[in-house]
């Protein structure tokens, strides 16, 4: 199967047509419609169904693209071993994460020590993160949370209060730290089902028997910083996350009873990828200085 038409079938995949596949290499859209028929002809099958502009993975597309993307990433980096004898001339180190906060520093690290290296962020939610490294779409993923799986190499990063954040006229607003039982009946705004933060809140308010009244849920940060500054109730989130204003507060919990934990993915099977592994080593250079 020539590599020029496995590019073709996962850049149609990737964009859902034939005309934004096309674009993404450069081509023109007659040409990778001719490498892709090529290629359904070849092995009498049908990898995508075309609906209008649309083109939806067929059953056997579906099953080809994880090898697909495994195959040419296999290649990509025995290109970059052969051709820069593991000096990391250059190359590309592709991330996700759930949020800015951290892989920026760690990025930061990395590009004192290896400015040549191309990078790229892809931020989702932690399933996107985690689907995006079964894929072979990036190669490190960053996420608050430990998923406990064999698939995947992980390491601790930083592990980070959760705090209590207010407009600036609320009660609570003008204390510094509150007792945990002090949200009791307030009401407060949660994130989306799955959010690390949501869960582990959730876990200590249980813990604690505290019941706030949950007026909203909300499913990004950005929304919900704006409902907390139009006093619609209390947010709660990662200091490290926690961005100050005007409008805001931000207050501890006692005796730190909430936090999240900031870990570093890999696919179990790329733990000795050279890059992937001077990434995770600069990354621990940068907790460390923390």
């Amino acid at each position: 199967m020539a590599n020029s038409k496995l590019r073709a079938f996962l850049a149609v995949a990737r964009h859902g047509s034939f005309s934004a596949g096309a674009r993404s290499l450069g081509l023109t859209q007659p040409t990778i419609t001719t490498q892709i028929q090529a290629l359904e002809r070849q092995h009498n099958l049908e990898l995508f169904h075309r609906r209008g502009r649309r083109a939806e993975l067929s059953s056997v597309g579906r099953q080809l693209l994880p090898i697909a993307q495994q195959l040419l990433m296999l290649e990509s980096e025995a290109d970059g071993l052969l051709r820069d004898c593991g000096t990391l001339v250059r190359g590309q180190l592709r991330l996700g994460a759930v949020g800015p906060f951290h892989v920026i520093e760690m990025v930061d690290a990395f590009r004192r020590d290896y400015p040549q290296i191309e990078l790229s962020i892809r931020v989702g939610n932690s399933a996107s993160v985690l689907a995006d490294l079964d894929n072979y779409v990036i190669d490190v993923g960053v996420l608050a949370g430990l998923h406990d799986d064999p698939t995947y190499h992980t390491t601790l990063y930083a592990r980070h209060p959760v705090i209590v954040f207010a407009r600036h006229d609320h009660p609570l607003a003008k204390r510094d730290s509150i007792p945990i039982q002090a949200l009791q009946g307030q009401p407060m705004l949660h994130r989306e089902r799955g959010s690390t933060t949501r869960l582990a809140f959730e876990k200590a308010i249980a813990e604690h028997d505290v019941t706030p009244r949950m007026v909203m849920e909300i499913g990004s940060r950005e929304a919900l910083r704006e409902a907390v500054a139009r006093g619609i109730g209390l947010g709660v989130v990662s200091e490290a996350e926690f961005i100050p204003g005007d409008e805001l507060r931000a207050i501890r919990i006692e005796g730190d009873p909430v936090h999240t934990e900031t870990y570093l993915y890999c696919l179990a099977e790329r733990r000795v990828s050279q890059l992937v592994d001077t990434f995770l080593s600069c990354a621990d250079q940068a907790r460390r200085q923390r």
